[in-house]
């Protein structure tokens, strides 16, 4: 039965990924903690790991596509990538003194993520192109930067969040379009999820390889296979497609743990 999990969390962690730019672990830590009672932080090290080579895959998809804004996105990352350390050893204390925690917190953070999928979808209107003709870009920039900051420390601590969070900053204070948001949010999260993974695997993670590798594996593949699919599909359908499956997923996790 562990064995089906994990192909199901790669699959699901790599179409969130592909379609959405989410972490993989706003899929994979609620079903390894939830349904395969691992430990988070084992769970957690799992997703970060599947996220660096799926969100790379998925940025490059993207990147091809010319949905992506590499400048803001490595200075977005820059910043990020100082959050993260500080957040991954702090997700380390908190788990150590709430064994179970980072899992309930992952699938909160999906059943949330669902419904502003379906409720208020993400759209946005610019490419990076349109963004710079506008007016008082810099300080746009500027403080992008600083939202990377906390992005980075949520992804650390959770290992998951710092997609949306992404999307959020891409989309409202940017003004990017989704597509634009989803390729710019992915390749920083390749580069966040690699430190946060590194961290976690410091601080004492137990790797275990056969499993990490069947959950990747299935991640990858079904990231590349949705990215090209996302790049060809309608904005609105997005939402509502990632929308449900967030949805469902999050409620199916909390009842096999609570139930």
């Amino acid at each position: 039965m562990n064995w089906i999990i994990y192909i199901l969390a790669g699959i699901g962690a790599g179409a969130v990924t592909g379609l959405a730019g989410l972490s993989a672990a706003v899929v994979i830590t609620p079903l390894l903690v939830g349904v395969c009672l691992w430990d988070s932080y084992d769970a957690v090290t799992v997703a970060l790991t599947a996220d660096v080579l799926a969100s790379l895959l998925t940025a490059n998809t993207y990147r091809k596509n010319k949905n992506i804004d590499l400048k803001r996105g490595f200075l977005v990352g820059f910043t990020a990538l100082i959050g993260t350390c500080i957040g991954s050893y702090v997700g380390f204390l908190f788990n150590e003194a709430q064994p179970g925690g980072l899992g309930l917190i992952a699938m909160i953070t999906t059943i949330s993520l669902g419904i502003k999928f379906l409720f208020k979808p993400i759209t946005g209107g610019n490419t990076s192109e349109e963004f710079d003709n506008g007016k008082n870009g810099t300080l746009k920039t500027i403080f992008a930067m600083i939202c990377g900051l906390g992005i980075g420390f949520v992804c650390g601590f959770t290992g998951s969040g710092g997609g949306i969070l992404m999307l959020t900053v891409f989309t409202l204070l940017l003004g990017y379009n989704l597509k634009v948001a989803v390729g710019t949010s992915t390749m920083i999260m390749s580069v966040v999820a690699l430190v946060g993974a590194i961290s976690h695997i410091y601080m004492g993670a137990t790797m275990y390889f056969l499993p990490m590798m069947v959950t990747v594996l299935s991640c990858l593949i079904t990231a590349l296979i949705c990215a090209k699919f996302a790049n060809r599909c309608d904005i609105k359908k997005l939402n509502k497609v990632i929308g449900v499956v967030l949805l469902i997923l999050g409620i199916f996790t909390i009842l096999m743990k609570y139930l």
